[in-house]
């Protein structure tokens, strides 16, 4: 295979036996900010395990606002539904940032899962482990300041990065956030301020991680704790 699985933590714990189920089906492809993956309500086709790129699955409301209940980047999969029993997704999945993404149909997703133990025991894990995202989300956002959710944001985004470094909107953000861009703008420029951040034009860069994980709420070590509890490590691969 000329792309390396080792990129996406879900496919880099399969064994060789697993993954030959799918691997001939997968592809390499280049996506781009703010490209939609699948809208909500429409059947899901393919599921994409990101390596390079984050990908934000949102709510979007009758009057087009919208706000993220999740982001997924090199950790897991967009798609849970294909092999929930689900025809569609209930949210919207657009790019966060570009980059790359292992594409797989979803009908070769189901017969996998339905093959193996170890791969549906991988798979319901990281499906915990978004949920508990979901949720954490929904409870900070009625709990917690904008401070301290713009803080959680960008740490979850910056652990799904290879570099310390996002390209994004303000007006980008405040939509994920569900919030007005002004506020966004005062709390980034308070981050700033404190030398946690620096932002311009659209770039963020994370100049201060520890300052960063002091400043944000709860919400985020609860996250990072259960994914790191229920994601599957690295196994040897053998035929």
């Amino acid at each position: 295979m000329r792309y390396n699985l080792q990129l996406n933590r879900l496919l880099a714990s399969l064994s060789a036996a697993d993954l030959g189920r799918f691997s001939s089906q997968l592809e390499l492809i280049d996506v781009s900010a703010y490209e939609i993956l699948h809208e909500s309500g429409c059947q899901v086709t393919y599921v994409y395990f990101p390596t390079t790129a984050i990908i934000s699955l949102t709510h979007v409301m009758n009057d087009g606002f919208s706000a993220e209940i999740a982001v997924v980047g090199h950790e897991g999969l967009v798609g849970i539904s294909s092999f929930m029993g689900g025809d569609s997704m209930t949210s919207r999945a657009v790019v966060l940032s570009a980059g790359k993404v292992i594409r797989l149909n979803s009908r070769f997703m189901i017969e996998a899962f339905e093959q193996s133990e170890i791969l549906q025991h991988a798979l319901l894990g990281y499906t915990q482990a978004l949920i508990t995202m979901m949720s954490q989300n929904s409870a900070c956002n009625r709990h917690h300041s904008l401070h301290q959710r713009l803080s959680r944001w960008l740490l979850l985004n910056f652990d799904r990065l290879p570099i310390n470094h996002l390209t994004i909107t303000q007006e980008m953000i405040a939509n994920m956030l569900g919030v007005g861009r002004k506020g966004v703008t005062e709390a980034a420029s308070q981050l700033q301020k404190a030398g946690l951040i620096h932002y311009a034009r659209g770039h963020i860069t994370l100049t201060n991680r520890l300052g960063l994980e002091h400043r944000t709420c709860e919400c985020y070590k609860v996250v990072k704790k259960e994914y790191e509890r229920l994601l599957p490590t690295k196994v040897k691969n053998v035929a």
